[in-house]
């Protein structure tokens, strides 16, 4: 069961991730966030200077946890592919709402950087899983296990982590010739 936002920042942003994710992110105004939330727009604006400031506290934590796993993992000399691709399915399962409403908005995302960010942290992931000089072959397993099991994470959001977890991260090693 999800953690109820406890302080009105968390409560904006939980508000604003529900309806941007059912109507999108220009189509939501703040009133009406500060509307479901019984709160004046000046509340919300004494939390949030604008709509953009707000989308980007939405969609930092996830940018932040992925350049920390993947500086992590840089860092350590030897990676254990497997327990990578866990901990990149546990990253994403967990942002999942916040991944759904990237994949749908991308466009207006834009101003984050998120289509560069997000090919970037594939390339280091592939470099990280098969090295820095891998066959055509060994990068394109690479690249169908990590974007296959990010993809997971949003095409069966609906299923519980440990449901899903296990059947995305084999599909993923069986992508990479891991043994199971």
């Amino acid at each position: 069961m999800p953690r109820r936002p406890s302080g009105t920042r968390e409560r904006i942003q939980a508000a604003a991730l529900e309806l941007f994710g059912a109507q999108g992110i220009q189509q939501t105004s703040l009133r009406e966030i500060a509307d479901r939330l019984g709160i004046t727009k000046p509340a919300l604006y004494y939390h949030f200077a604008s709509r953009e400031d707000l989308v980007r506290s939405l969609v930092q934590p996830l940018i932040d946890q992925v350049e920390e796993l993947l500086a992590e993992q840089e860092s350590a000399g030897r990676v254990d592919p497997r327990r990578l691709l866990e901990r990149y399915f546990d990253l994403y399962y967990q942002q999942r709402e916040v991944t759904l409403l990237v994949v749908r908005e991308l466009s207006a995302l834009a101003y984050l950087d998120l289509a560069s960010r997000t090919a970037g942290w594939r390339q280091r992931l592939v470099t990280l899983l098969v090295g820095p000089a891998p066959a055509l072959a060994d990068q394109a397993r690479a690249v169908v296990a990590v974007g296959g099991l990010a993809d997971c994470t949003v095409m069966f959001a609906h299923l519980p982590a440990d449901e899903l977890r296990p059947a995305a991260v084999d599909a993923a090693c069986g992508a990479l010739g891991i043994p199971g």
